[in-house]
């Protein structure tokens, strides 16, 4: 069980610090512990029921009224309000709390229910990737442990594989070869996946070596397929010298390639210093390339 101060809970909620102590001593919502030197601390449940409340609250809820309700009276709120929403935030919300209970049953209708509502690329765009951004809130607080986060990335990862596998082929004379890889030491493949759902979506081959790949690896594979790009991505952190290195490397070893790089910020003025690679700093950059690719 993780212990959150009130800053974590504004952070995770969105709702402000001060508006979080009225509604304690105005309407008893949630009832923090406090330290032996007076601090709020707050628990799992706490956090679980405040982002129900902000769901509540946000599409239309009195605080009044939401303070009469019992638990699984908010709960059955919740999942009636839900059914038909297509707010992105109420959908963030629902997922985290999902992650925190471990729910993949939730987590999962959650999900499926914002992909037919939206379409699996803008439920990425914009419901996941803010989502994801939330995760890095949790884990800089403390909030959720290495089991949740693997338990959703799992989820999500084996949506992403059935949306990969129904794109169809679609080639053209414009068809171009893509290199897609995680250098060593780097795990982290949801956002390379995604990358490969868009760049096939858009005709284009991908030849997909995912994680922990060698340097020789991507020499011996282009030997085999010459490819016109390669994408990749950049997520443990690096000294800025070892990152410099690696992309030196990159760009002698292809100099006749396009190169893609995504991931830590500190890469995009790292980047800046060769004429073949550029860094991707989001999706819809992503999308912008592909869209100017394909008008070539």
């Amino acid at each position: 069980m993780a212990n959150y101060t009130i800053k974590d809970l504004e952070k995770l909620s969105g709702i402000k610090a001060h508006t979080i102590r009225i509604w304690e001593k105005r309407y008893g919502l949630i009832e923090p512990e406090r330290t032996s030197t007076n601090i709020r601390t707050y628990c799992d449940a706490e956090l679980k029921k405040l982002l129900n409340i902000s769901i509540l609250n946000k599409n239309g809820f009195k605080i009044s009224k939401i303070a009469n309700l019992t638990n699984d009276e908010i709960t059955t709120n919740i999942s009636r309000l839900t059914e038909n929403l297509t707010d992105t935030e109420t959908q963030i919300e629902n997922l985290a709390i999902a992650m925190i209970d471990l729910d993949e049953n939730k987590f999962e209708r959650i999900l499926s229910r914002t992909i037919i509502q939206l379409g699996f690329e803008d439920t990425v765009i914009k419901v996941l990737n803010p989502f994801f951004m939330r995760i890095g809130i949790m884990w800089q607080t403390g909030t959720i442990n290495p089991a949740q986060e693997h338990f959703v990335s799992n989820l999500i990862r084996q949506k992403m594989l059935v949306a990969i596998d129904s794109q169809l082929s679609s080639e053209s004379p414009n068809t171009k070869n893509f290199l897609l890889f995680l250098p060593e030491g780097e795990m982290h493949e949801l956002g390379l996946l995604f990358a490969s759902y868009l760049i096939r979506k858009r005709g284009h081959r991908v030849i997909y070596l995912g994680q922990n790949v060698p340097f020789n690896d991507l020499i011996e594979v282009d030997k085999i397929r010459s490819c016109h790009y390669l994408y990749l991505s950049f997520i443990v952190t690096l000294s800025d010298e070892e990152a410099l290195n690696y992309l030196e490397r990159l760009s002698k070893i292809f100099p006749d390639k396009s190169i893609y790089i995504t991931g830590q910020n500190k890469l995009r003025d790292l980047c800046s210093g060769f004429t073949n690679i550029k860094f991707i700093g989001s999706p819809k950059i992503l999308i912008s390339e592909l869209n100017y690719i394909d008008s070539l």
